[in-house]
């Protein structure tokens, strides 16, 4: 008797509550046209819908990790990647979609690179069907800012809705930091790898649908103006600043990191005032230099490893970076977001 090939790629799926996404998720994996073999794992963050009992009754194809409490997206995809067996992983969120010939690109691409390093597909939103972003740059403060260059293919990150890693890589690199919980663990593994020589590459082929926004609440457009949640903001405000800090070469952070927490300052007051809500201030912009003073070790240790290991030029690292502040041009054309 033969046995069943080894997968070429493990597609690793998050789930929490995500019953009424994960039909177009999953087909839309098992409609691949591809030329290997590939498993699907999904991990379970307790959800309280019927999740599990689609994913048992509907796909008996996928390896399903059931968890007995909300872990968050860190520790999910961090348990999948432990038990999966593909040469290359795929995160995959469950409020996207592939394109049928998706995996096969991803693949082919992968197989051109000297060193292969992390890919992604170009980004388009789900319901307009327009084009969100082929990965992204990022500005001086560790926003992203969707790249929208066709010709651009080497990029500063991709979002971990679509993120391709050979499994070596993933482990070099350690995954994603659990104490992050969710929020930015993309952008410190795209800034570690590259700062570790690989590259950060959107294929110009092929291309996944995204629900932006629903996997994690917030961070979608309405009516032209951007709606998030407190959590989400204060998540993403902690957590790029933490990347900041592990990843920007000194000396420039000793000079960018006392301006970006001014800025951070005047800002949490500013929506505060405008917006007439002290938990703006406090949940949200505060929490950044607490969570700095108490993560201070951790972050110390973490930042020797990786800037010991840095194998690039700071002119290199920093090479995908825009220099006009994203959020100014947000502001510019979206008003002050809603926080809900």
């Amino acid at each position: 008797m033969t046995q069943p090939s080894p997968p070429i790629c493990s597609v690793c799926i998050a789930n929490y509550n995500g019953e009424s996404l994960l039909i177009d998720c999953l087909d839309s994996v098992l409609n691949q046209q591809c030329s290997f073999p590939f498993e699907i794992i999904v991990h379970d963050d307790a959800s309280t819908d019927k999740s599990l009992e689609l994913l048992e009754s509907r796909y008996p194809q996928a390896h399903i990790i059931k968890s007995r409490e909300n872990v968050g997206f860190c520790v999910s995809n961090n348990r999948m990647v432990a038990q999966a067996s593909g040469q290359f992983i795929l995160l995959l969120n469950n409020d996207a979609a592939l394109a049928p010939d998706a995996l096969e690109v991803l693949y082919e691409e992968s197989k051109k690179q000297a060193t292969p390093g992390i890919l992604t597909l170009p980004q388009y939103d789900w319901e307009s069907g327009a084009l969100v972003d082929r990965g992204c740059l990022l500005d001086p403060f560790y926003n992203p800012v969707p790249n929208l260059d066709a010709s651009r293919r080497e990029v500063a990150m991709v979002i971990g809705a679509c993120l391709w890693i050979p499994r070596t890589l993933w482990i070099q690199l350690g995954g994603f930091p659990e104490w992050f919980e969710s929020i930015a663990e993309d952008m410190q593994i795209c800034c570690h790898a590259r700062l570790a020589g690989f590259s950060v590459v959107v294929t110009q082929r092929s291309s996944y649908r995204h629900r932006q926004g629903n996997s994690f609440g917030g961070n979608r457009l309405s009516e032209g103006r951007l709606k998030t949640t407190y959590r989400r903001r204060c998540l993403s405000e902690r957590n790029k600043t933490f990347v900041m800090i592990l990843c920007t070469p000194a000396p420039f952070l000793w000079l960018l990191l006392p301006i970006h927490l001014a800025i951070l300052g005047l800002e949490g007051l500013a929506i505060s005032i405008l917006r007439l809500d002290r938990r703006i201030l406090a949940e949200v912009y505060w929490n950044v230099p607490l969570a700095l003073t108490m993560a201070k070790m951790r972050l110390c240790k973490t930042r020797r490893t990786i800037q010991g290991a840095r194998l690039i030029s700071i002119k290199r690292y920093q090479s995908p970076f825009t220099s006009w502040p994203h959020k100014l041009r947000m502001l510019i054309r979206h008003g002050i977001p809603q926080v809900s």
